[in-house]
């Protein structure tokens, strides 16, 4: 017997569900399917919505959340990071402006993913010193 190694798209979905009940314009680009796709694709894609101003932020969601944020801080202008907890999903988007929220499916529950991304929603850049940390991060992009 083999041990079924896809993510179901049912987290997602419900993230998107809370998002658009808070007001926010949901662009669900995710696989609808449970079938295994290539993280790195939908990552980018997300990625790239973002930098160009066509989306305010996005939420990417892997087994992990490791792989796709990786595949999305490859795009130019986008600073996203894995959370598993809401103080860390405050913090990256108080003190590193992040763009993105990675999420591990196979690391965090519904109950918890939406703390989360409540927590990185309601955030605000704080600006000040972080606003120089911010343009050193840019800088590495070249």
């Amino acid at each position: 017997m083999s041990r079924n190694r896809t993510i179901s798209p049912w987290l997602r979905q419900a993230i998107a569900r809370h998002v658009a009940a808070q007001g926010w314009d949901v662009v669900d680009i995710g696989p609808t399917t449970p079938e295994s796709t290539p993280y790195p694709m939908h990552g980018e894609a997300a990625a790239r919505l973002v930098a160009s101003g066509d989306c305010r932020l996005g939420i990417i969601l892997c087994g992990t959340g490791q792989g796709i944020m990786m595949a999305a801080n490859k795009v130019r202008g986008i600073r996203c990071g894995v959370c598993s907890d809401t103080f860390s999903a405050r913090m990256i988007r108080q003190h590193n402006d992040a763009n993105m929220l990675s999420l591990g499916a196979r690391v965090v529950g519904e109950g918890l993913a939406l703390e989360i991304v409540d927590a990185f929603l309601s955030a605000t850049f704080e600006g000040g010193r972080h606003a120089t940390r911010v343009e050193m991060i840019a800088a590495l992009e070249g």
